[in-house]
């Protein structure tokens, strides 16, 4: 078994994360800024990203490059989340939050990835991983 000094700073992007999304939720409702006309874009585009984030950060910290499981682990993260939302003042739990925006969030950053990691790029074409010396 690994020793726990090389597990726990796997880990630690993942726990900055969840604490990171932890906080944003945490805020009642006037105490978040409003956009405008760009309200609803930048906060649904603010759960992609975060989400993708912490898909990326639960990757990192799994053995094997389980994506699977990187992805599941995001995604019930969102729910619980947005369980913990609808205890603050203002707030309310979006079950379209989870299933939409976390979830293809995390799902297209854990793809790009993929893909990426796999040595191909989004369009199907294999890229060079390093840049051999001229």
């Amino acid at each position: 078994m690994k020793k726990l000094s090389a597990i726990v700073p796997r880990w630690l992007p993942a726990l900055a994360m969840m604490l990171s999304i932890f906080a944003f939720s945490s805020r009642a409702s006037h105490e978040l800024p409003n956009y405008g006309g760009w309200d609803y874009f930048i906060k649904k585009s603010a759960h992609a990203v975060g989400y993708g984030l912490l898909g990326l950060s639960y990757l990192h910290a799994l053995p094997k490059r389980n994506y699977k499981l990187a992805w599941l682990l995001a995604l019930l993260y969102s729910a619980t989340d947005e369980f913990h939302q609808s205890f603050v003042a203002g707030r309310h739990a979006a079950v379209t939050d989870v299933l939409v925006f976390d979830n293809l969030g995390a799902m297209i950053t854990l793809f790009i990835h993929y893909r990426w990691a796999s040595g191909h790029n989004l369009i199907g074409r294999y890229h060079e991983k390093e840049i051999q010396p001229t």
